[in-house]
């Protein structure tokens, strides 16, 4: 009874499962006739329409399949290649010579910039375009990728602005779409003809009609993610920097909005911008070791320029009564943090001023141009580098005064002679030092003992704007006498964080006390002052034509722009900053 039970209730059971059976069977020898195409199943009789529509589908996919998997075997191939940059740049030459591309084109017609179609067009409607207009655009590919075979997008960069350009085979005019786009890389400079518009997801694009490579980038080029951070490329290949670090560029047009500042409220204020040479025969102007250079057929050595002081006088002299320059000084002397061999200064002068009025139009020049370009008087700066904590640097005015001379004598509590041109003098000073232990190196003049004391005591402890005032004689051969302070000048040194950012004083118009200065200077040199200037009998002579009272500054442009970008290095604000040679192979 159970058995028949048993097989009675297990036969319509295994009825039911012989269809399924067959459907399993049928289904797999489909997918194994799609997936290998060596294996053959034979349909009983003509095969039905069904079973054609999916035997294309499946070759379809097929065909596709292999597609993809040679375009991921392409892309290993190139990703392979580019590890090695050396690969990279013969690769990219030899692509270029086998399709025989047309690679650096005389030129592109440009009729629009990347900001002003950002400006014109960034509140068009998702998906809408401008047909009517056609804009002809040019830049650098920041980065490309692709949307199947028929889409081609490309981030266009020109200076800090980007778009995207959304390339198809349908806008293409032509049939060399795939060809065109096969000669496109990361880096290429390339010329875009099309119409503006917004894709379906709302991005700002170009539909471009035509593409075409206008320079090829030979050489793989960091990710933009990971920036350039390597400071020895950064500053030998400035070109990549400002390629690739946004940052890069900021500081520099940050340099030439502060260079502009200073051209126009000098302007504004009646002064003329001159020129004056950069090659003399004798170097003088301020105290520095000097650049040596040759010419041949004056058969002479000529010194490049350490200041353009002397000249701007002569122009003063000659009735030119507000001068400046913006220009480059040479000094032959260490590069550090804040020094480099060239750099550049603006110096102006006024005739009928003295240095009280020069401190107060450097006070507004300064402070106005860091209320403008920063928004505000307090800025923040990391002298240690970004990593490390800030300083808040006021530069509201009014900014301090001190004395330098009364101010060593407040921390030392010593009184000191102002005849500082005597040798007991400088022994006193000498001893001071000496106690201190301060390094001074010789020759040990007064001057340079001088100098030592008053960073030691002043400038290392000065955070925001300060003038140090009323420097000695001995330390100022261009400056004239203080009025009423015996042995000091009408000078000043203005200071922000420890550094001189500006220099300035009542000029020396008496040719006599002009003379016996260059003298005394020239005393120095004999003994070993490399910086000491030499005697300049040609300017002596220009003051004996009359130099009215006039007032002179110099500012450091390089410095002040340090601050303003937050740059503890020199080298980040000079595009070219001087490098010792890399070793030759």
């Amino acid at each position: 009874f159970l058995s028949r039970a048993g097989r009675g209730g297990r036969m319509p059971q295994m009825r039911s499962r012989i269809p399924c059976l067959a459907a399993f069977w049928l289904m797999l020898a489909a997918l194994l006739h799609c997936r290998f195409p060596l294996f053959t199943f034979r349909w009983p009789g003509p095969k039905p329409q069904w079973r054609v529509s999916v035997h294309q589908k499946c070759a379809g996919r097929n065909a596709r399949s292999a597609a993809h998997i040679a375009l991921a075997k392409a892309a290993r191939q190139t990703e392979e290649a580019a590890i090695d940059p050396t690969a990279y740049r013969e690769n990219r030459i030899k692509q270029l010579k086998e399709t025989g591309v047309e690679a650096y084109p005389h030129m592109w017609e440009v009729n629009t910039s990347l900001a002003k179609l950002i400006a014109d067009y960034s509140d068009l409607e998702d998906g809408a375009r401008v047909d009517e207009v056609e804009v002809r655009i040019a830049g650098r590919v920041k980065s490309l990728r692709s949307s199947g075979a028929k889409l081609k997008f490309y981030d266009l960069s020109e200076g800090e602005d980007r778009i995207q350009v959304m390339c198809s085979p349908q806008m293409h005019e032509g049939e060399d779409f795939k060809e065109v786009h096969a000669n496109i890389h990361r880096g290429d400079i390339i010329g875009v003809r099309g119409v503006i518009g917004k894709s379906k997801r709302g991005e700002l694009s170009v539909f471009p009609r035509e593409v075409k490579l206008l320079s090829p980038c030979l050489h793989m080029l960091p990710k933009d993610y990971s920036g350039l951070k390597d400071q020895e490329t950064r500053y030998r290949k400035r070109y990549l920097d400002l390629m690739i670090n946004e940052d890069v560029r900021k500081t520099f047009r940050l340099r030439s909005a502060v260079t502009n500042y200073i051209r126009r409220y000098l302007q504004e204020k009646g002064f003329l911008e001159v020129e004056t040479p950069m090659m003399n025969a004798i170097a003088g102007g301020a105290s520095a070791k000097p650049f040596i250079t040759r010419h041949n057929e004056l058969d002479m050595d000529l010194y490049m320029r350490i200041a353009p002081e002397l000249y701007l006088k002569q122009l003063v002299i000659g009735g030119l009564d507000r001068v400046f320059e913006i220009g480059r000084n040479f000094r032959n002397e260490g590069i550090d943090l804040t020094h480099n061999p060239e750099f550049t200064t603006c110096e102006f002068y006024m005739a009928y001023a003295d240095y009280d009025q020069m401190m107060n139009l450097t006070e507004e020049l300064i402070s106005g141009m860091v209320l403008e370009l920063t928004g505000g008087y307090v800025i923040e700066y990391h002298p240690n580098g970004p990593e490390k904590d800030a300083v808040s640097i006021d530069f509201t005015p009014p900014w301090p005064r001190i004395s330098m001379v009364e101010e060593i004598e407040k921390h030392t509590g010593k009184s000191l002679p102002r005849n500082f041109e005597d040798e007991s003098v400088r022994e006193v000073l000498d001893d001071l030092v000496k106690s201190l232990r301060l390094d001074c190196p010789a020759p040990r003049t007064a001057p340079r003992l001088l100098d030592k004391l008053c960073g030691h005591f002043i400038e290392d402890h000065i955070v925001s704007p300060t003038f140090i005032i009323e420097h000695p004689q001995v330390m100022s051969p261009l400056a004239k006498w203080h009025r009423s302070k015996e042995g000091l000048t009408e000078r000043f040194e203005m200071f922000v964080m420890g550094k001189e950012l500006c220099n300035a004083y009542t000029e020396l118009n008496d040719p006599e006390r002009q003379l016996a200065c260059f003298q005394d200077q020239a005393v120095a040199k004999s003994q070993g002052d490399e910086e000491a200037q030499n005697v300049d009998q040609g300017f002596v002579i220009a003051l004996e034509h009359g130099l009215p009272p006039t007032g002179g500054c110099g500012c450091g442009i390089d410095r002040l722009v340090m601050l303003l970008a937050d740059k503890n290095n020199i080298k980040e604000v000079i595009l070219f900053p001087a490098m010792k040679p890399q070793p030759t192979d």
